[in-house]
């Protein structure tokens, strides 16, 4: 059995409910006990400047998830490709770009990790 997570997020900005369900997975699998890792990548990585608008229903839900500790980075490549580097940057979420620009999921799996994305 898995213990150590990683879940990428890739949702587009219309898909709210997968991207906050990532959220929600990390956290209840974070509460279980599990390693978890979450990692904004495609154009799930918009979701970062939306999750930390103040302003943003999910907003508290965003901050907790944070606050856990779970939340790793997001691709280089893609928050550049979708205008939103420094947003990312302001956030707070460091860049991962060590395969090519993007995050090396090789790593994760050589570490143990089983990848989610939604």
């Amino acid at each position: 059995m898995a213990d150590k997570f990683l879940i990428v997020i890739q949702a587009g900005p219309n898909e709210l409910a997968k991207a906050l369900h990532a959220l929600l997975y990390g956290q209840e699998l974070h509460d279980a006990g599990y390693a978890v890792q979450i990692m904004f990548d495609g154009a799930g990585t918009t979701w970062v400047k939306e999750f930390k608008n103040p302003e943003h229903k999910y907003f508290d839900v965003y901050k907790h998830v944070e606050s856990l500790g779970i939340v790793a980075g997001a691709c280089e490549y893609c928050a550049n490709a979708f205008g939103v580097v420094e947003q990312v940057k302001g956030a707070g979420v460091p860049l991962w770009g060590e395969a090519g620009g993007h995050p090396s999921l090789v790593k994760y799996v050589k570490e143990g990790y089983t990848p989610l994305i939604l």
